[in-house]
């Protein structure tokens, strides 16, 4: 391909900033691997099997995030740019079917799958931006994905903690290579402008992947109370479940999630911005997964006794949630609002009383804390004029 035909594939700057129909129909596949995370963690609700799903949020977190970058760079409505896409949602679906056996039968088609995207996805760009300057970004990323699947292709051969412990290490280069800018002999870091973030479009994006996370959450509660019985401990649950997910939308969208787009557009570096909203986002995102294994057990098991797991994953989906929105608000606005703070210590300090209540009480709770952090932000907002993020902080 020529250096013109290659950038017929990238974005330019007049180019739509709205986020396309290819690209939330890649999101689909992300509510079947979600919903398998939820299943993992709630069949094996221990330290292990926490540690475990969290592996999986990361390295699926991480295909999500370097194809929400493609399609900052490149132009989706081209069809060799919609054929990567779509070649990447195949993958991405045999990594979410995987996703229950991954620490088991199941883990060299996870990890095979995996690398199989970022190795694959990589030659094929380095190929087709043949003769243009963007091609030597593609290559840092073809280099540093071919180290990190060394630990994955081995990890997969492994057994137990060592499987566990290769795929850590492959996480970790891949997570250090795009902090470090894929630092390559040869070729260098990648410079800001060699990311391409388009702000409009970045912001959008991240904001149709939490919205596919709640609707994992709805789709895991609405299951749940299909097989409940519709009695009215169960219809009780439902209804706590449900309000805990509107108001984990009305948090996320109170002032930074709604000015995201502008934050990141005039960032003096919009890729620090943008690489802690990833970070922040896949935070909020295993909040939810945790809050979707908490709303399975209340609606599954409303009255008796809280065992103490059940009472981690109720209280610390929520909270987790609010730690990932407080590293979000920052990431914005440079500083965290109090009722932040506020709600993760309330939804701490009774866990001790709660050893002694039934499963509908805590969720109540959690409700009733995200019901005061959200009432904090609409006080704090009332007769104020609308916030703006900081010009020229980052």
């Amino acid at each position: 391909m020529t250096t013109h035909g290659a950038a017929k594939l990238l974005r330019k700057p007049e180019d739509p900033q709205r986020a396309t129909f290819l690209e939330l129909f890649f999101d689909v596949v992300f509510v079947l691997a979600l919903a398998h995370l939820s299943q993992v963690l709630s069949q094996h609700l221990t330290w292990t099997g926490a540690f475990q799903t969290l592996v999986l949020l990361l390295a699926l977190g991480w295909v999500w995030t370097n194809t929400a970058g493609l399609t900052d760079r490149a132009d989706p409505r081209r069809p060799l740019i919609q054929l990567i896409v779509v070649t990447t949602m195949l993958g991405c679906l045999l990594l979410a079917a995987a996703v229950p056996e991954a620490f088991g039968k199941r883990g060299l088609v996870f990890a095979g799958a995996y690398v199989a995207i970022n190795v694959g996805r990589s030659v094929f760009l380095v190929l087709a931006l043949h003769g243009h300057q963007v091609r030597r970004f593609f290559t840092r990323q073809l280099v540093w994905f071919g180290v990190s699947a060394v630990p994955w292709i081995a990890g997969a051969a492994a057994h137990d903690s060592t499987r566990a412990a290769l795929w850590i290490l492959a996480l970790i280069v891949d997570y250090a290579g795009a902090i470090l800018r894929w630092p390559t002999p040869g070729l260098g870091r990648a410079s800001a402008a060699e990311f391409g973030i388009a702000g409009g479009h970045t912001a959008e994006r991240y904001q149709q992947v939490f919205i596919i996370a709640l609707g994992e959450l709805i789709l895991l509660t609405g299951l749940a109370y299909s097989g409940s019985g519709f009695q009215a401990d169960h219809t009780a649950a439902l209804v706590v479940s449900f309000a805990t997910t509107v108001l984990l939308w009305r948090i996320y969208i109170y002032r930074a999630g709604e000015l995201f787009p502008t934050a990141i557009t005039a960032a003096r570096d919009p890729v620090r911005l943008g690489f802690t909203a990833s970070y922040s986002h896949l935070v909020m995102v295993a909040g939810i997964v945790l809050t979707a294994v908490g709303d399975e057990i209340v609606i599954t098991h409303p009255v008796g006794h809280a065992r103490p797991a059940w009472i981690a994953v109720m209280l610390g989906g929520p909270g987790l949630f609010l730690v990932g929105r407080a590293i979000f608000e920052y990431a914005v606005f440079a500083r965290v609002s109090r009722n932040r703070w506020i709600g993760l210590l309330a939804l701490a300090a009774p866990t001790p009383v709660m050893l002694h209540t039934p499963p509908l009480i805590v969720a109540l709770a959690a409700s009733a804390v995200l019901t005061g952090v959200a009432a904090g932000d609409a006080s704090r907002a009332r007769g104020r004029p609308s916030e703006t993020p900081p010009d020229g902080r980052r």
